[in-house]
């Protein structure tokens, strides 16, 4: 998948060490919210990680996970997923991050509005979800800026890495 500026491509070995590259230059920033950070840190860790995710994407089971590229450069610049939450529905959840040197750019605004456009169309979506920890604002101004519509706000629903109890907004479209 292309868009103007960026490609989605779907797992793949080749980008393992690109990722590595992007987690461990963006590690402070996305461990603030993202649990798995810590268990991401080595080459074996990634190799692992993009193992899995290529077998996810090839059995449509868990995230279908695709590296953002930036097209003119080829820079890794973060990753975005259809977490499958309901195939008789069908119903997905939309998850992110970007490295931190891609800050402000409007890449994940892009990414996330185009892999909306295939699930509805492609994927026949009947809803998506984006949830984030209450205090994300970056992550909950990309849903607003999607056009997702905030439903609620669910309280001490998660824990954050720091351990600290959290509360969990959540976002939606739908087809109707």
């Amino acid at each position: 998948m292309e868009t103007e500026r960026l490609k989605l491509l779907p797992p793949s070995l080749d980008r393992a060490d690109m990722m590595l590259e992007a987690i461990v230059e963006s590690r402070d920033e996305l461990a603030v919210y993202l649990p798995w950070v810590p268990y991401a840190l080595t080459q074996e860790e990634s190799i692992e990680n993009t193992l899995q995710a290529i077998a996810n994407f090839e059995a449509f089971e868990g995230e279908l996970r695709y590296s953002i590229i930036e097209k003119e450069s080829g820079r890794f610049v973060g990753a975005v997923g259809l977490l499958v939450r309901d195939k008789t529905v069908p119903f997905f959840e939309i998850g992110y991050w970007l490295r931190t040197s891609a800050y402000g750019n409007g890449y994940m605004t892009e990414a996330v509005t185009h892999l909306c456009e295939y699930a509805f169309a492609k994927l026949h979506a009947n809803r998506i979800e984006i949830t984030a920890a209450e205090q994300n604002y970056p992550s909950r101004a990309v849903a607003e800026r999607c056009g997702f519509e905030f439903e609620c706000l669910k309280k001490n629903e998660r824990r954050l890495p720091s351990g600290e109890l959290g509360h969990t907004a959540v976002y939606s479209k739908t087809t109707a």
